[in-house]
């Protein structure tokens, strides 16, 4: 039975003189296989393998295999599949917390890619016309970000592992993400893995798609030449104490004794400011006189403010009672009244979703035993010298619009205190660094990703690496001198656009289609053959 442009039925194509690769597609379980290791591909661009330029081809091997699929039903399996293998790819080191939940997840989630299989069969497969070449230059990465934008929803896991994300350290893709954000820097790499596609497979679309990606290659261009850049207005110093995995009984008083000797090393190094990482202060403050009065000490001594954050539980009025991630800002005389609770929480690692149904997961991983509470808002906080301090607590990192909005509300610098002992010898410290890059390019504001744990990064107001990161297995206080700048990019001004221009792309798109599928008309049966004279009207015998 041929199907569109002379391709098979899935499984039911001559395997006779198949070579191997072809008989193993042809079967459901090879096809399946091969559809989980193609969209895991895409994980290698990120750190720590770090492979960012392979992004630009990882896509190529899932967007043929959906290709070859033969039919919707097919198509959207591939997708759903290869949507699984990403999910894992990009979470597995969640796997000594969740075990095999991840993979549940991993499953769940990747349903989302079985409708983009089906843009994606419906566009490329076949034979593609010069038209349909060109559309699905436009179409499949907007599908792929509507994927994109659907799971950065926090009850969904947040957006790790955007594709865009990838490109930290791509100078001209920090550039563009000045202008649109993460999400144009996805569209470009699944616009470029289309073309390339294109260029491998469908040989009546390769003058189009040449000239698709010659017209990127232009607007990526004049975007580096003539997008605004920040404009820097001067510097400070930033002191980020690093204590490191402490481990054991007691270990929350050992690890605070730890930070306070390496905070203390700064004393007489001019710093504007010292920041601890998430979790660094396991009491409340407000309620416990005598650390405060440690970190006060270690104010007057460094002379600067200390940013701690605590992991305590707190009493704010009977309705707010329980356990805040609050960063809050330590002067000579104690905490100044400047606090930012966490607002976005880690699904699972501080939260359980709907805990009446799911609440099983505490037994099986590490899940949380008991649900944080939620901040009401972003705070800027102001520091004696004037200058102005956005925080941000771990996973909120990873959420271009909390960057964005502190910074429209005035933040100078970015600050991320995150901790990430549980992963740290996994890929999850350095890609979670990589983060601040991508935010202090949208926002034309430097970003400083301090942590307890992990790798503690700073980035200057384009995106670039200021100074050296320390890693995994630092314990230290470093300075560094950070540039401050002015003005705003384009993507503060504006947010999201390419998200709203994919969506116009995909109205335009199914709007065109279903105007043709109403405007053509349907086919008609043939009816029967007339009965010629003296035809018998008995029925032939068998």
């Amino acid at each position: 039975m041929p199907m569109r442009g002379g391709r098979l039925p899935a499984g039911r194509a001559d395997t006779g003189g198949a070579r191997p690769y072809e008989r193993l597609l042809g079967s459901r379980t090879g096809r399946g296989a091969a559809a989980l290791c193609a969209g895991a591909l895409p994980a290698l661009a990120f750190p720590a393998p770090s492979l960012s330029y392979f992004a630009y081809v990882a896509l190529v091997p899932w967007l043929l295999l959906i290709r070859s699929a033969g039919t919707g039903r097919r198509a959207a399996v591939d997708g759903w599949l290869g949507g699984t293998g990403f999910m894992l790819a990009v979470h597995h080191w969640l796997m000594p917390s969740l075990h095999v939940f991840i993979v549940v997840l991993a499953a769940l989630l990747g349903i989302l890619w079985a409708p983009w299989g089906l843009l994606v069969d419906r566009l490329l497969g076949g034979s593609p016309s010069v038209r349909r070449s060109v559309a699905a230059v436009a179409v499949v990465p907007s599908g792929w970000l509507m994927i994109e934008l659907v799971r950065s929803w926090e009850g969904l896991g947040g957006p790790w592992g955007l594709l865009g994300a990838s490109q930290w350290d791509v100078p001209l893709a920090l550039r563009t993400a000045s202008v649109g954000g993460v999400w144009l820097v996805s569209l470009g790499v699944v616009a470029v893995n289309t073309v390339v596609t294109l260029l491998l497979a469908v040989p009546a679309g390769r003058r189009a798609a040449g000239a698709c990606l010659v017209a990127g290659a232009v607007g990526v261009g004049a975007t580096a030449v003539w997008a605004p850049r920040p404009e820097e207005t001067g510097s400070v110093r930033i002191g980020v104490v690093q204590p490191g995995v402490v481990d054991g009984p007691g270990s929350v008083d050992r690890r605070f004794a730890r930070s306070e000797a390496l905070t203390r090393g700064l004393a007489g190094r001019d710093v504007d400011l010292v920041v601890w990482g998430e979790s660094s202060v396991g009491v409340d403050l407000s309620r416990d006189p005598e650390t405060a009065g440690r970190v006060a000490a270690l104010s007057r001594l460094v002379g600067a403010d200390v940013l701690v954050n605590m992991d305590a539980r707190r009493t704010d009025g009977p309705d707010r009672a329980g356990i805040y991630k609050s960063a809050v800002l330590v002067g000579p005389e104690g905490p100044t009244g400047d606090r930012y609770d966490k607002m976005r929480l880690v699904p699972f690692g501080e939260y359980v979703p709907a805990r009446a149904l799911l609440g099983w997961a505490t037994s099986v991983g590490k899940a949380a035993g008991e649900d944080r509470l939620r901040g009401n808002g972003p705070v800027v906080m102001d520091l004696p010298d004037g200058l102005r301090v956005g925080p941000l607590v771990c996973f909120e990192s990873a959420f271009p619009d909390m960057s964005r909005q502190l910074t429209r509300d005035g933040a100078q610098l970015l600050v991320a205190q995150s901790s990430t002992s549980t992963f740290q010898h996994s890929w999850a410290p350095a890609q979670h660094a990589s983060l601040g890059a991508l935010r202090a390019a949208e926002t034309g504001r430097p970003m400083v990703h301090a942590t307890l744990t992990g790798v503690s990064a700073v980035y200057g107001p384009g995106g670039e690496r200021v100074g050296t990161p320390l890693g995994t297995d630092a314990t230290e206080a470093a300075v560094y001198d950070v540039p401050l700048a002015g003005g705003t990019t384009l993507y503060v001004r504006l947010g999201a656009w390419p998200v709203y221009g994919a969506v116009a792309v995909l109205a335009v798109f199914f709007g065109a289609a279903g105007l043709r599928s109403f405007r053509t008309p349907a086919p008609t049966r043939p009816g029967r053959p007339a009965r010629t004279a003296g035809e018998s009207r008995e029925r032939p015998e068998h």
